[in-house]
């Protein structure tokens, strides 16, 4: 083979090698970098990091083509040096972004609106469920009410099955379910449950199971604090109602402003419809919440999400929830619960009513419900067997007549 022949051979490999890098490049690496890109946006709690990717992964991707096709020579090693730095821009960001984020889980205070169900099962010799001394004078045996509940009101209502159902109900049997306050609400607006046992729920709640044909009646069976957390670290021990008002519509934005550290205010809230968040709706009255950033929204990263994420607390967070969920369930040793006005939201000062944010406990059904055991069964809540379980589990019950 001549000189000639073999420079032509050269010249249509390298041709080929250049077409296939291309090809490669214009289909198998788009696809990897964006599906990498989604991993990120869906695990991490900052947008940040997504961006960068994305810039560093588009000079990378500009970048490979000027180099495979470039003549060689000085700007060519330029651009690979670029090259390099780019793709290397790209590993530094999933690697970093990822340890930031592990650090971070490292500090937060969970108090994912889930809850280990197992611990609290009726009939279950090792369930933390409170319980009577004696038998309940009410024994239902047949056409009972189904049930459902609130996370923090899971222990409670399982109480009451395991006080007046039959010993062979089992969670998710067709009278005894968790659905948590969305599915909850949704099931009792479809009258697929008799009673559903949480917080009021909100006004987009009520008007769903309006246009079902349903309207709710609402019997309180016990009282609750509604409370604001900070992270132990924080200095700040108390807020007024009003302070907490201005934090959460955007009007104060950093804690030196209510006696703290010169640091910005994370003020997380959660996710719509949910019991908590309808809460907080409920407190603000007139005063307009403000839309705070995705991140500091749990719930707002995807279904999955929304259904196990809540509140990522650190030193400059601040989170709120329910009392009996925090203290009861949590019990998150990082966590410090904030008095509000002076008052801390003790079951004394629920009861005398001098804590500034309480609210009532609700068993919800609906109007028309002909079952003769879901009245049986509310009347026996209210009963001074029923109030009693609903202090033993933590709650504080309604003042005696």
């Amino acid at each position: 083979m001549t000189e000639e022949k073999r420079k032509q051979v050269k010249a249509a490999f390298s041709l080929i090698w250049k077409i296939l890098c291309t090809l490669a490049i214009a289909s198998v690496i788009p696809i990897g970098g964006i599906l990498l890109l989604l991993v990120l946006s869906f695990s991490l709690s900052s947008p940040l990091p997504s961006i960068l990717f994305s810039v560093f992964a588009i000079i990378a991707f500009l970048l490979f083509f000027f180099v495979i096709w470039w003549k060689k020579g000085k700007l060519r090693k330029v651009l690979s040096a670029l090259l390099a730095l780019s793709l290397c821009g790209c590993l530094l960001t999933v690697v970093l972004s990822f340890a930031h984020e592990n650090y971070l889980n490292s500090i937060r205070v969970d108090t994912t609106p889930a809850i280990n169900t197992d611990l609290y099962l009726p009939f279950d010799d090792n369930s933390k469920i409170a319980r009577l001394a004696h038998p309940a004078s009410l024994q239902l045996q047949e056409d009972l009410p189904i049930v459902d509940g609130a996370a923090a009101c899971f222990p409670l209502y399982s109480a009451f099955v395991n006080a007046t159902y039959p010993k062979t109900t089992e969670l998710y049997d067709d009278f005894f379910t968790y659905n948590n306050t969305r599915g909850g609400n949704s099931q009792l607006a479809e009258k697929e449950t008799d009673l559903f046992f949480g917080a009021y729920p909100s006004k987009e709640q009520i008007a769903a199971a309006k246009e079902k044909g349903t309207t709710f009646v609402y019997t309180p069976i016990g009282y609750e604090a509604f409370v604001f957390f900070v992270h132990k670290d924080n200095p700040v021990e108390n807020l007024t109602a009003e302070q907490i008002k201005k934090i959460y519509s955007g009007e104060i934005t950093n804690w030196k402003e209510v006696g703290g550290a010169d640091q910005e205010i994370t003020a997380y809230q959660r996710n719509e419809g949910s019991g908590s968040q309808s809460m907080l709706i409920r407190f603000m009255g007139d005063t307009p919440l403000m839309d705070p950033p995705r991140e500091w929204v749990n719930g707002g990263m995807g279904g999955i999400i929304e259904d196990v994420a809540d509140y990522r607390s650190q030193k400059e967070s601040i989170g709120f929830s329910f009392r009996y969920y925090v203290e009861g369930i949590i019990q998150n040793p990082d966590s410090k619960i904030l008095s509000v006005d002076g008052i801390k939201p003790t079951k004394e000062n629920i009861q005398n009513g001098s804590y500034p944010i309480i609210t009532s406990l609700y068993a919800v059904g609906y109007e028309g419900n002909e079952k003769e055991s879901v009245s049986k069964f509310l009347a026996w809540i209210l009963s001074e067997e029923g109030q009693e379980l609903v202090e033993k589990t933590g709650y504080v019950p309604l003042a005696k007549e």
